[in-house]
């Protein structure tokens, strides 16, 4: 059983090398193989996992929401500049 990481080097790691240390636990506790304090000790590293991956998803969602707003955004801008430029040339057409 790998040591006990603190919750400030389980935030350091990445995320996968996390995924891949909470897949290992589930097999390890799945196996049945390990003794009650191992067991215990392996269950309450993976509950530490999980929520530094949760937290991790989150913030990933949050930067993706940011990023698609600013897309939206500037998409929007690119619209009204081209509706803009539409009501020009038909003004022009008319004129």
């Amino acid at each position: 059983m790998a040591e006990k990481k603190t919750a400030a080097e389980l935030e350091a790691q990445p995320f996968g090398q996390s995924l891949e240390e909470l897949q290992a636990i589930v097999t390890g506790l799945e196996s049945g193989s390990l003794e009650l304090e191992d067991s215990l000790a392996a269950y309450e590293q993976g509950v530490a996992l999980i929520a530094t991956l949760n937290k991790k998803l989150d913030h990933a969602k949050q930067q993706v929401e940011v990023l698609m707003g600013e897309v939206s955004a500037e998409r929007l801008e690119q619209l009204q500049v081209s509706e803009e430029s539409r009501a020009v040339v038909d003004v022009d057409a008319q004129g």
